[in-house]
């Protein structure tokens, strides 16, 4: 199994950017999606997730901001980041939970390697 995130990058305050994480070797539409991040430091936070049936949730500090999506065709979760703020800046991992709402870190199957997003102020 693999997830290849990708799309991180140095972006203005205010900026946008879009993740996505691609994943290979599992039933994809058979698994919920999630984004975490991890500033320096050693707490990994949730940010957003969408279940396997559509179903999204956010965390309150992204909500409005963020939107998550997939891609079942294309095996493809989406984090669209918008207004952007220099606490958006983490390492953001992506992660997949079979039959799940991927909001748990505990119930985590799959982990993708991260992709790091920098907003300068």
């Amino acid at each position: 199994v693999q997830l290849q995130a990708s799309g991180g990058g140095l972006v203005q305050t205010g900026g946008s950017l879009r993740l996505s994480c691609t994943v290979s070797g599992l039933t994809f539409s058979n698994y919920g999606m999630g984004w975490f991040r991890q500033a320096p430091g050693p707490v990994r936070d949730f940010v957003a997730a969408i279940s396997w049936d559509d179903i999204s949730a956010y965390a309150d500090s992204v909500k409005g901001r963020f939107s998550i999506s997939r891609d079942n065709a294309h095996n493809t979760v989406y984090l669209q980041m918008n207004s952007l703020k220099s606490e958006d800046t983490a390492v953001y991992y992506c992660a997949a939970q079979p039959l799940g709402t991927a909001q748990a870190m505990g119930l985590i199957s799959y982990w993708g390697q991260g992709t790091l997003v920098t907003v300068l102020q």
